[in-house]
């Protein structure tokens, strides 16, 4: 059977949990851990659900907020619902 995965970006929540409201908040601390961004690319990454994150963005983001990555990220997975294809109609010729 198929399986639907989802997740669900948590950077912003944990941001705002720690009073940071605003991205600029994180840009100085993602450069002490030595990743640079641009102010875009750090708002985009606290708004927007990304498609791919490095292991190193991560582990700076846990060290930030001292979390696991099972913090930053929430996972679902359900069964796919089964699609039922249309009856098949037979000529008679």
């Amino acid at each position: 059977m198929k399986r639907e995965i989802d997740y669900r970006w948590r950077l912003a929540e944990l941001m705002a949990a720690r009073g940071m409201h605003n991205s600029t908040d994180l840009s100085p601390l993602l450069k002490e851990r030595g990743i640079e961004l641009s102010a875009s690319q750090v708002y985009r990454l606290v708004t927007q659900r990304p498609e791919r994150v490095s292991l190193m963005m991560i582990a700076a983001l846990c060290d930030i907020f001292s979390c696991g990555p099972e913090d930053l990220v929430t996972v679902t997975a359900t069964d796919a619902k089964p699609v039922k294809s249309p009856p098949t109609r037979t000529s008679s010729t």
